[in-house]
């Protein structure tokens, strides 16, 4: 059977493997008509030879009838092995297949197809060994061309180099693999340019890995090598490399502490801080871990006596390798009871690493049957205790546990355990600390801003005060609402520079001050000044005693009058005030913007506006519109919203502000203060003017007589008779015109004497000998309050009388 077709030799072979096959075309009469070049390499007879034999006289042995027979029959094809004989003398065998022709006339013949089987079965072998390295070898390997591009990769190395490999397929498709990375392109350059082979061996991250400790310290073995054609030249570069994480126990645990140390403590919170520890801890060192802390930890720091004195463990954190967590006991939380015999309590008491074997006859677990049972059952074989210990106190204990990795705990386990809790101790110390003082700072000023605000007649007011979060400590903003003389009322917010204690004691001092310059009834801007110096002279002193605390302010401090329905506001380095009217857009008028207080030396402006009844006036801290996710433009933008429309009642303005304004957790302390404006009716206020007379004294007195009839006030008729009378008469002894008597009825009478003088009354005890000095003695004694106001135009005594219970 003349079939032919050997494999060429590696020099010629075809990239197809098409040329090296032989083909044979056999008549309907069983005789060679066509004989290639194929099949004259793979049997040795030339074509002229072979041409005209039979095809059955090249079969040898038993195949020869069979082959015959297999030919007269075929109709749809055949495929086997046979046995040729070849032109030396000795047998071939042949993988052959057999294909049906139909001539034109209807007579037939048959194509056949052959080659070596022994070629084959070694190519299937390659194959074999091929698809083995592609795909089931833990080796990733990969082809770039000249322009170090990928063209393929298996799907290890895909993995390996954190590129996602196509579905369904070994080997990622072309349009799915990325870039080259910056190592591999270096490295593949310079076996392109040089033609030697490279190996590099370096650390890599894991862009896969779940726990921090995974993501770094991944250990890569590279080989890179060109890929030359038969003539030599330069088709592409081949790169193998293989993950060697593992094989250096040493470089592991070093990889497992510069991980703590850049994992461990990226947060003042405590319990983040346990748990970026047991994030390190887990699957790197141990299959579970957890971490209880005495009860005391948040408190003054327990010592090893308090342990043994049995103070409580409450869980502050726990990590499996398993998501379920089927190893643990309690809750994170929840309180932590071990046995006596136990090496939790051992280690509580000594303070030393206890490091055992596991096994269902451990003494200590007979005491505790829920975790035997849970331990027994998981197969744990290993444990490892150690005091979670800082600065000499004792703060918790770590407990380690293994069953899938089935090493014990050695010394090295024990030692890289010890510095890995040890630093996690100091960063729990400082975060315990730091959750003292930042409470301390909260309470401190909490209790320095007000418990509750006054309440007054000129505005309605609501407030909300948001501490920040625990990282950035503290801060020093406040809020205040002072009632003034006259029926006015004072607004005020603030905002200390920086944040913790210092902060906080700093806002109560300024608090004290602003009310204590508001008794005084100064106007807006000669507040703000007095305060200044105040904080200057207190920075002075700071700098004195060497403190490295910065001691500065903005404020913002408006005064309301009802009755002119009038806001006068001057502010101090702070934002200005949103004004919302009834009928029309909201407002940020145009204060002028002073200086931060501190800066001394620089003048303070007020502002007048009109407001109308019903309208909010909102005074803020920096914090709400200054969010971390946006810009000042678009929080300003946002309480313009929150604004729109002041109708609504304050607490729901304020619950709104919160949500549109501010993040779940503020960087920042926000404080913010909202006030509905009310007037006075003009029924309720009287005034009139008085001539410098001494005989105009009689005409005020019943002026005030008369109005208080009207209101229905008569008790405090003679009172007010004496307070006029006195105040009037000082007017026009030692002031000058114009005087004028004003009567106010408000939660309180307030009657006020005005003149265009700017010298003070002074109060005080007149000698027996004296003949004159006590009348505003007498008036301090008959009043509620009183006090001196000074305006532009002069300066006004006020004093306040108590309404009738009626009233």
């Amino acid at each position: 059977m003349g079939v032919s077709g050997a494999v060429r030799s590696a020099d010629h072979a075809d990239p197809f493997d098409i040329t090296a096959t032989a083909v044979t075309v056999v008549d309907a009469q069983g005789l060679i008509v066509h004989w290639s070049q194929g099949a004259q390499d793979l049997l040795g007879y030339p074509a002229r030879e072979a041409v005209g034999l039979p095809a059955e006289a090249l079969v040898t042995g038993t195949d020869r009838k069979a082959a015959g027979t297999r030919l007269h029959r075929l109709d749809r094809g055949w495929e086997g092995a046979v046995t040729a004989r070849h032109r030396a003398g000795h047998p071939v065998e042949l993988a052959l297949r057999a294909c049906p022709l139909q001539a034109g006339g209807g007579s037939g013949g048959w194509l056949l197809v052959a080659c070596d089987a022994g070629a084959c079965r070694r190519r299937e072998v390659f194959e074999a060994v091929a698809q083995g390295l592609l795909e089931h070898s833990p080796v990733g390997v990969g082809v770039l061309d000249t322009e170090l591009r990928y063209r393929w990769v298996n799907r290890v190395l895909a993995d390996m180099e954190g590129r996602a490999a196509s579905t369904g397929n070994s080997v990622p498709a072309l349009a799915d693999v990325p870039e080259t990375s910056p190592v591999v392109t270096r490295q593949a350059r310079h076996v392109l340019i040089t033609g030697e082979s490279q190996v590099t061996l370096e650390q890599a991250p894991d862009r896969g890995a779940v726990h921090a400790a995974e993501s770094r310290g991944r250990v890569r073995l590279r080989s890179f090598f060109p890929l030359r054609d038969t003539a030599g030249k330069t088709l592409g570069i081949c790169l193998a490399a293989l993950d060697a994480t593992g094989q250096d126990p040493a470089r592991e645990r070093l990889a497992v502490l510069n991980a703590a140390s850049e994992h461990i403590g990226t947060t003042l919170d405590l319990d983040r801080t346990v748990q970026e520890l047991a994030e390190v801890v887990v699957p790197q060192v141990a299959d579970f871990v957890s971490v209880d802390l005495l009860d005391t930890a948040q408190a003054a720091g327990p010592t090893a006596a308090a342990a043994q004195a049995g103070a409580a463990l409450l869980r502050a954190a726990h990590l499996s390798i398993q998501e379920d967590h089927p190893e643990v006991v309690v809750d994170i939380g929840a309180p932590t009871r071990y046995p006596t015999r136990s090496p939790q309590a051992r280690c509580l008491a000594t303070g030393r690493t206890i490091r055992e074997i596991v096994v269902p006859s451990t003494p200590w677990l007979a005491d505790d049957p829920l975790r035997w049972t849970k331990l027994t059952r998981l197969g744990v074989h290993a444990e490892l205790v150690v005091a979670l210990r800082a600065r000499g106190i004792t703060m918790g204990v770590v407990t380690l546990l293994r069953w899938k990795n089935p090493d014990p705990f050695g010394q090295d386990d024990e030692l890289l355990v010890e510095e890995l809790v040890a630093r996690a101790a100091v960063c729990v110390d400082n975060a315990r600390r730091f959750a003292r003082e930042h409470q301390a700072a909260l309470t401190l000023q909490t209790s320095l801003l007000p418990v509750d605000l006054p309440h007054v007649n000129a505005v309605e007011v609501a407030y909300r005060y948001l501490p920040a979060d625990a990282e950035s400590g503290v801060g020093g903003d406040w809020f205040d609402v002072i009632p003034l003389s006259g029926a006015r009322v004072a607004l005020v917010v603030g905002d200390v520079v920086g944040h913790g204690l210092h902060a906080a004691a700093s806002m109560g001092r300024l608090r004290t001050a602003v009310q204590t310059l508001a008794d005084l009834d100064l106007p807006p801007d000669e507040l703000l000044t007095h305060v200044d110096d105040l904080v200057v002279r207190l920075a002075e002193d700071e700098a004195s005693a060497q403190s490295t605390a910065v001691m500065g302010a903005t404020c913002v401090y408006a005064v309301y009058d009802p009755i002119d329905r009038k806001i006068v506001v001057a502010r101090a380095g702070h934002p200005t005030p949103a004004i919302a009217h009834l009928r029309e857009p909201v407002e940020f008028p145009d204060i002028p913007a002073g200086p931060p207080l501190g800066l001394g030396g620089l003048p303070f402006e007020s502002a007048e506006i009109p407001v109308e009844e019903g309208s909010i006036i909102a005074l803020y801290t920096d914090g709400l519109i200054e969010a971390s996710d946006r810009d000042v433009d678009v929080g300003m933008e946002r309480l313009c919203f929150t604004l729109a429309h002041p109708d609504r009642p304050l607490d729901e303005i304020c619950n709104i502000m919160v949500r549109t304004l501010l993040p779940d957790r503020p960087r920042d302390d926000v404080a913010f203060l909202i006030a509905r404006t009310h007037v006075l009716s003009s029924d309720y206020v009287a005034s009139w003017n008085v001539p410098a007379d001494p005989s105009a004294v009689r005409v005020a007195r019943n002026n005030a007589s008369r109005q208080l009839s009207l209101w229905g006030l008569e008790e405090l008729a003679f009172t007010t008779e004496l307070i006029v009378s006195e105040l009037v008469t000082n007017a026009i002894r030692h002031a000058c015109d114009p005087i004028t008597v004003r009567l106010i009825h408000e939660r309180t009478l307030i009657c006020e004497v005005s003149d265009a003088s700017n010298t003070s009354p002074h109060l005080r005890r007149a000698l027996s000998t004296d003949e004159g000095g006590r009348g505003l003695f007498l008036v301090a004694q008959v009043a509620q309050r009183w006090g001196t106001r000074y305006t532009s135009s002069g300066k006004t005594i006020w004093t306040e009388l108590s309404l009738p219970r009626r009233h």
